[in-house]
């Protein structure tokens, strides 16, 4: 594509979203933080003269998404992303999320999210199926200490534990989410953070800093190791810590991170022919930094992790436990103008390894960057434009030497509620 015509369409992108920010007519609330809609932040005080049907409250999402604008090459594609991308792709309903979560004891916590929009594969979507069911107990009268016992994100990686409500790239970078697709797992963890941490890991989410929501200071625990919704395989749980803590420094905020994981994964989708383990399980593990900048005004995420677990390799046509690397940087702004939100962000990532959950633990090298935009007109109604360049090699015994490469223009509506 030639630089002209590339600038010409990212220029037609800006005119129209802002055409339409300029000539809107109903006025956005001038506090993020109002929404309440975005991270599973649990509430801090408990109202004990409540009655309990208010202690239960219920919220959510959707995402509409369009991802053929400018495509370049029809047979560009991500599994673990977006099944609406490439060939045969159209108008495409990403997540439809209503969650019930409520502080139902000064103790006890629960947390249960469903999404609507499911997609078993790229013929059958819009299938219900359970995100989170989780409930925190608390071990002292704060719930400074607390564990956290059922289906939810696994605390690993910044970028994972972001919301998709939240995030300001359209999908998770391969990287890190390749280590837990769907990004969560049943299993037990511990949190702990100051209560003074906790309501500022809450501010970060809700006064639309991008933050993650409050998955402790210090996070460990065990869990299956299969990824949502399947079951165990091979009866050894992995084990997962993480440490993380924002610093105030003057108007900044500053997040570093460190996370590790360890565990044996048992594949299960696997050909026929090619050459592999008895008994499909194989070593699964990773290290990883973090460190973010919150936008005020100007922010960045970088995160990369280090790690082995089971890969195709195509010359030996058999899958072995061999490295992996990969990570992103994502330099973002958070801008008020009027009444209304805007979040211009540019994202580069990279991952060289294999992708257990897909097919004979698929083979990949990645280079993506990203550029886009996310406008909040008024609290419930976002919108997203992001133009993607992505150069993607990804193999398994039935794909050799397949390396696409390719751009395209993306589209998401979101409604909050």
């Amino acid at each position: 594509m030639k630089v002209k015509e590339l600038k010409s369409r990212v220029l037609t992108v800006v005119i129209i979203l802002f055409s339409g920010m300029l000539f809107s007519q109903q006025e956005a609330d001038s506090s993020v933080a109002k929404r309440e809609l975005i991270a599973p932040v649990a509430p801090i005080d408990f109202d004990a003269s409540s009655k309990w049907y208010n202690k239960i409250n219920i919220r959510g999402y959707a995402q509409f998404r369009y991802n053929r604008l400018f495509e370049t090459n029809s047979n560009l594609g991500c599994e673990q992303c977006d099944r609406s991308w490439g060939n045969n792709g159209g108008f495409f309903l990403r997540r439809i999320r209503i969650i019930f979560f409520g502080q139902i004891h000064p103790r006890v916590y629960f947390y249960i999210q469903p999404d609507f929009a499911s997609s078993i594969n790229a013929s059958n979507l819009h299938f219900a199926q359970i995100r989170d069911a989780y409930f925190d107990v608390g071990l002292d009268k704060d719930n400074e200490f607390r564990f956290r016992i059922g289906q939810s994100k696994v605390p690993f990686g910044f970028e994972n534990m972001q919301s998709s409500q939240n995030r300001l790239p359209l999908d998770r970078n391969d990287g890190l989410n390749s280590a837990l697709s769907n990004e969560r797992d049943l299993g037990v963890f511990f949190y702990w953070a100051p209560k003074k941490i906790r309501k500022r890991f809450s501010m970060l989410v809700n006064d639309g800093y991008k933050g993650t929501g409050d998955y402790g200071v210090v996070g460990v625990g065990v869990y299956n190791g299969q990824l949502a919704n399947k079951p165990e395989l091979n009866n050894e749980p992995h084990v997962v810590a993480r440490v993380s803590y924002p610093f105030e420094i003057k108007s900044q905020i500053f997040e570093p991170g460190i996370q590790a994981y360890t565990g044996n994964y048992t594949l299960s989708n696997v050909s026929s022919t090619v050459g592999k383990r008895d008994d499909l399980t194989y070593l699964d593990q990773r290290l990883a930094l973090t460190t973010v900048l919150y936008p005020r005004p100007i922010g960045f995420q970088a995160e990369y992790n280090i790690g082995r677990g089971p890969e195709y390799n195509k010359f030996t046509d058999s899958i072995e436990v061999r490295s992996l690397q990969g990570g992103y940087i994502t330099v973002n702004a958070r801008i008020k103008a009027g009444k209304q939100f805007i979040y211009p962000f540019v994202r580069m990532q990279y991952y060289q390894g294999g992708k257990k959950h897909e097919l004979d633990a698929r083979s990949y090298h990645i280079n993506e960057y990203e550029i886009g935009i996310e406008w909040l007109p008024y609290k419930n109604f976002e919108i997203v434009a992001m133009y993607t360049f992505s150069s993607r090699r990804y193999e398994d015994s039935q794909l050799r030497d397949n390396f696409q490469k390719g751009s395209l223009l993306r589209l998401q509506l979101q409604v909050n509620f």
